[in-house]
């Protein structure tokens, strides 16, 4: 996943698409401003839409999950473990 900025430093939705990025940083359409994680910033003006992007949270006593998705791809996932040790290491 590659994430990009417009011109003027605003998110984009990220891409999947590697042979456009590939293709824009050699064109010099676009620069690298972080490698991780990888986001590019387009040199051009483009459109700024956005898709929406709806944030789901999943908690539970063992673990929780993060998840960001919008209608088509999942953007974004985590899990976290929690400790159950806690309470035995009370006594």
């Amino acid at each position: 996943m590659v994430y990009v900025l417009s011109k003027n430093g605003n998110p984009l939705m990220p891409t999947n698409r590697h042979g456009k990025v590939k293709h824009l940083l050699r064109g010099g359409k676009a620069k690298v401003v972080k490698l991780e994680p990888f986001t590019i910033q387009l040199l051009y003006d483009s459109t700024e839409y956005t898709q929406p992007i709806a944030l789901g949270i999943d908690e539970g006593s063992i673990a929780i999950g993060i998840s960001a998705t919008t209608k088509k791809e999942e953007l974004y996932a985590a899990k976290a473990e929690l400790r159950t040790d806690i309470v035995d290491l009370l006594y």
